[in-house]
């Protein structure tokens, strides 16, 4: 077995980039589970039976032309209380690796710009999910001749969970999941056989507490994400986990957009190439993208063009949303 205590290489290329898209992912397929782990006492006062809204378009329209950079995975939500009242909530997800002095005065900014476009209160919430104890910005504010601003806001840092192990692991909320395995990644960032023992664990807890598929699935696909590997080392991990299969009812997909992609391109000699690559990037779009990528299969399934179909099973991968995809394909059904 290679030592990877030095396997800068195989690191992701686009850190910000490879942690954005799995937050934003697991925040709106778990949003109430979020809510309920992190902040109980507002989860009691929302009416979770009326229809919880993101507006991930309206959030990039107002926010565009602030300097927010690709590290952030942020999402507005529209909810309604028990109390009748509708409100907006912006869930802000940090995950700079090192203090920034202008972090709240960012979130004062999100802040007051929704509420100027909403004419609604906003609840701001940071996750900080870098790893320096010490940075904690909660607040925002100034005073000029009796003028002032002071805005404060609710954070939740994970790091602060590593003394709390043992109460992740008995918790069944898929946050509970999210954060040990955000806290693996954190742990053995230079030691990536260690890396795959406590991916390994993961994926195991997911099994033993018997958690529904879809939700394995999901939460499968967070935890590839944050627990990358060497190819060696993922070759090994792929091997433990079908012996670990072996020993349940329910099927594993290991590297997901990886390996759809591939099967995909296999199954087609077998079982007619269009069907096999529809299969594949079915697959892959449910697990990068969730719902908003399984919308886009209708017009897909139109497409008879087995290169189209290749480039789309390929483009999964690398693009970062729905509408990068589309890109890709849509010239060809206009």
């Amino acid at each position: 077995m290679t030592n990877n205590n030095e396997a800068d290489d195989n690191k992701p290329k686009n850190p910000p980039t490879a942690y954005d898209s799995p937050w934003k992912d697991i925040l709106q397929i778990y949003f109430k589970e979020f809510m309920q782990f992190f902040f109980p006492a507002v989860y009691e006062q929302i009416d979770w039976t009326k229809e919880i809204t993101f507006l991930d378009k309206e959030l990039e329209e107002v926010t565009k032309d602030a300097e927010i950079g690709r590290r952030f995975a942020d999402k507005l939500v529209k909810l309604h209380l028990k109390n009748g009242q509708e409100e907006l909530l912006l869930v802000h997800v940090e995950v700079q690796a090192q203090e920034e002095q202008e972090f709240g005065a960012r979130m004062y900014t999100y802040n007051y710009r929704i509420y100027d476009n909403y004419k609604k209160p906003v609840m701001s919430i940071a996750v900080l999910a870098d790893s320096n104890p010490n940075w904690r910005p909660s607040q925002f504010g100034y005073s000029l001749f009796g003028c002032k601003v002071n805005f404060e806001f609710p954070t939740v840092k994970l790091i602060d969970y590593q003394q709390r192990l043992a109460e992740l692991e008995n918790d069944r909320n898929p946050f509970a999941t999210v954060i040990l395995a955000h806290l693996a990644a954190l742990n053995t960032t230079s030691d990536r056989n260690e890396r795959k023992v406590q991916k390994l664990a993961l994926v195991r807890r997911l099994y033993e507490r018997e958690f529904e598929k879809q939700d394995i699935l999901n939460l499968l696909a967070f935890i590839d994400w944050m627990l990358t590997l060497p190819a060696d080392l993922e070759a090994e991990f792929k091997i433990e986990v079908r012996q670990l299969e072996e020993r349940q009812s329910m099927q594993y997909v290991t590297t997901f957009e990886r390996d759809a992609r591939e099967e995909g391109k296999e199954e087609g000699k077998k079982e007619g190439k269009k069907e096999a690559l529809i299969k594949g990037i079915s697959l892959g779009l449910r697990l990068k993208f969730g719902d908003r990528g399984q919308d886009l299969l209708p017009e897909i399934e139109t497409i008879d063009e087995v290169d189209t179909l290749e480039a789309i099973l390929e483009a999964i991968e690398t693009t970062a949303t729905v509408e990068e995809l589309q890109q890709i394909y849509q010239p060809t059904i206009e």
